[in-house]
């Protein structure tokens, strides 16, 4: 074996026994999927979950990849790659199943497109949505391989396309969208990232039930913001209000006015 091979091998394995992954098919996925393929050439500018600062690798090998660490796609904007073992968590609850139809908003450079694409196999689709032209051209040209996958340059809280089983966010917003919850079929997931202005936050997994939804606080997150996401104290107190209703118990609504659930 490889010193690469082995080094993918080590990064299944951590991330199935930290997060406790449960789907055969995603750790297969990760497995195959190679990370540098969905990354500009090395050296690479890398860090920690908890690390402040970027450490630069020491060479463009791709070994240093296989590792849960953040990869900068823009240091200078603090943005990243998603950490591999957050979003396989994520991605895991989710139960992304053979045939789904995936929603991405925020895709960045399509590395977890493509994780999603082994997936959801031939007979499903991923429709990555990338707001920031640059990133959608180099995650079309990234993804050029995976047929089942479409990437599109633009506002993922303005058209998703068709109904979704998946719906995945990669970005913070104060509130879900009305659009992404009209957007999921009958059990359809909505996994979304509700953060303040200082990127800190909960993601939130929302799933259709009947005429209604179901949400439930998953976990704490920092993240980039999305595009369009408000700047002021009351976007801050509706994130903050979602952020604690859900994590008491599931929250239970029929749709959204002005950022909060109602029964309407």
């Amino acid at each position: 074996m490889s010193d690469l091979s082995a080094a993918r091998a080590r990064y299944v394995a951590m991330i199935a026994k930290r997060e406790r992954i449960s789907s055969p098919r995603l750790l297969d996925a990760l497995a195959a999927v190679p990370r540098e393929d969905f990354l500009a050439k090395g050296p690479w500018r890398i860090k920690s979950e908890a690390a402040r600062s970027y450490r630069l690798t020491p060479d463009a090998d791709p070994v240093h990849l296989y590792d849960n660490v953040l990869v900068a796609i823009d240091a200078r904007r603090k943005l990243d790659t998603g950490l591999p073992s957050l979003w396989a968590h994520f991605i895991d609850v989710l139960d992304v199943e053979r045939g789904n139809r995936v929603v991405q908003i925020g895709a960045g450079l399509g590395y977890f497109s493509a994780v999603l694409s082994m997936m959801v196999g031939p007979k499903g689709s991923v429709h990555a949505i990338e707001c920031d032209e640059r990133l959608a051209a180099r995650a079309a040209t990234y993804l050029r391989g995976y047929g089942n996958v479409t990437v599109v340059n633009g506002d993922g809280c303005k058209d998703v396309g068709e109904a979704a089983d998946v719906i995945i966010v990669h970005a913070g917003f104060p509130h879900p969208h009305p659009l992404w919850l009209r957007s999921l079929r009958p059990r359809g997931r909505l996994l979304v990232p509700l953060t303040q202005r200082d990127r800190e936050g909960a993601a939130l997994m929302i799933m259709r039930r009947g005429r209604g939804f179901q949400a439930e606080a998953l976990q704490q997150i920092r993240i980039f913001p999305g595009q369009g996401r408000g700047v002021t104290a009351l976007d801050d107190r509706v994130a903050d209000w979602w952020q604690r209703a859900s994590s008491l118990a599931p929250l239970r609504f029929r749709g959204i006015e002005q950022g909060l659930p109602s029964d309407g």
